[in-house]
């Protein structure tokens, strides 16, 4: 991955605001980056400055190895979880008040990277 994706990538994860959530595919789509996957890479290599749980799976859950600390994070910015997923149809960031229709989707999630 280019240097001005990884920064790109990193600048979609830092401006998810609190008490909202994106996924993988959602980074993806708003920093170009070619995979979700990449997002994951990125997070895993160097997302430790970053809102990392705020970013979440497509189906709206966390990574297995994070659940608990990624929900617990989220419940302290007022992101309720049913079980283990996340609703993304209440809590998921629509960056320049784009409605539900226009939101960014990815068909894969990435693997767990970190």
């Amino acid at each position: 991955m280019n240097d001005e994706l990884h920064e790109r990538i990193r600048a979609v994860i830092a401006d998810v605001p609190a008490g909202t959530v994106a996924t993988y595919g959602d980074v993806a789509a708003l920093s170009g980056a070619p995979s979700p996957r990449l997002v994951g890479r990125a997070l895993a290599e160097d997302g430790h400055d970053l809102p990392w749980h705020r970013i979440l799976r497509a189906n709206g859950t966390p990574a297995p190895h994070l659940l608990h600390e990624q929900l617990e994070r989220l419940r302290a910015e007022g992101v309720l979880a049913d079980g283990e997923k996340v609703d993304l149809r209440k809590y998921r960031w629509r960056p320049d008040g784009a409605e539900p229709d226009d939101e960014p989707r990815a068909a894969d999630e990435p693997p767990s990277l970190f």
